[in-house]
């Protein structure tokens, strides 16, 4: 039986907002929140358990067995949600925990990804390439809205992991896996000569580039060739060609 909300101070749509706008609420409560129809679709695909359903008045979505089913006016969505036009559907889900895995060479390191519309289009490249993907300091939070949404998903599929840099640098050198940065260095080789499979490659953030800790640990450095009047590429749009160039090596 579905229950309506018609209050803006129920208490879990209160919950749904500080899950939307806290990143120490959803670590507390190991909580995030999944907007769009597309999104909610999957992650009941991928085996997110789902805590509760918001669904508009006029809405038809299949409601899992056992889930909280909550109805609401398209109001109250456009009021919760921070999508510009709300397609009437939002999960408040549970934060799956990533699987252990041991690291081995061929991973991505992401250091200082603070735009989580970029780390959403970064995880959803990776998962596409099938690359696994370590987020260390710095980065935006990867059970964010924002980033769930620009991830498509990905982040249901592959469950990011999350490791402070000095941690990813000493399992680095413990498993003799050599680093290399993408940063304008003097040694910095063209990315196409590299057989980036064989390294952790570690990409910044576009304002502040690869940090001096993963530049000091780094066996090698690379850099993506691109005319000399531009400065930097995006870093979702850097990514997908160290992505690219981490499968096309060793292809037929």
């Amino acid at each position: 039986m579905a229950e309506r909300i018609t209050s803006k101070t129920n208490s879990t749509l209160q919950q749904v907002r500080r899950l939307i706008s806290s990143r120490k609420a959803r670590y507390e409560s190991r909580c995030f929140v999944a907007d769009g129809t597309k999104l909610v679709a999957e992650a009941v695909r991928w085996g997110i358990r789902i805590e509760a359903l918001l669904l508009c008045e006029d809405v038809d979505f299949p409601v899992p067995a056992g889930v909280r089913e909550l109805r609401v006016s398209p109001a109250l969505m456009k009021d919760v949600s921070r999508m510009e036009t709300p397609q009437g559907v939002m999960a408040l889900c549970r934060m799956p925990e990533a699987a252990p895995t041991e690291l081995t060479p061929g991973f991505l390191v992401l250091d200082g990804i603070q735009d989580p519309g970029n780390l959403g289009t970064i995880l959803r490249t990776a998962d596409a390439f099938s690359v696994p993907v370590l987020l260390a300091d710095g980065c935006a939070d990867p059970w964010s809205e924002k980033t769930v949404r620009a991830s498509m998903g990905a982040v249901f599929r592959t469950v990011p992991l999350q490791m402070e840099t000095g941690r990813v640098i000493g399992l680095c050198a413990e498993r003799e896996i050599p680093i290399c940065v993408t940063a304008l260095r003097p040694d910095a080789a063209d990315i196409r000569s590299l057989d980036l499979r064989q390294y952790a490659v570690v990409i910044g953030s576009e304002g502040q580039g690869v940090g001096e800790a993963f530049c000091r640990a780094a066996a090698r450095s690379a850099v993506i060739p691109m005319s000399p009047r531009c400065e930097s590429l995006n870093a979702a749009v850097a990514a997908g060609l160290v992505l690219w160039q981490l499968q096309r090596l060793g292809q037929p």
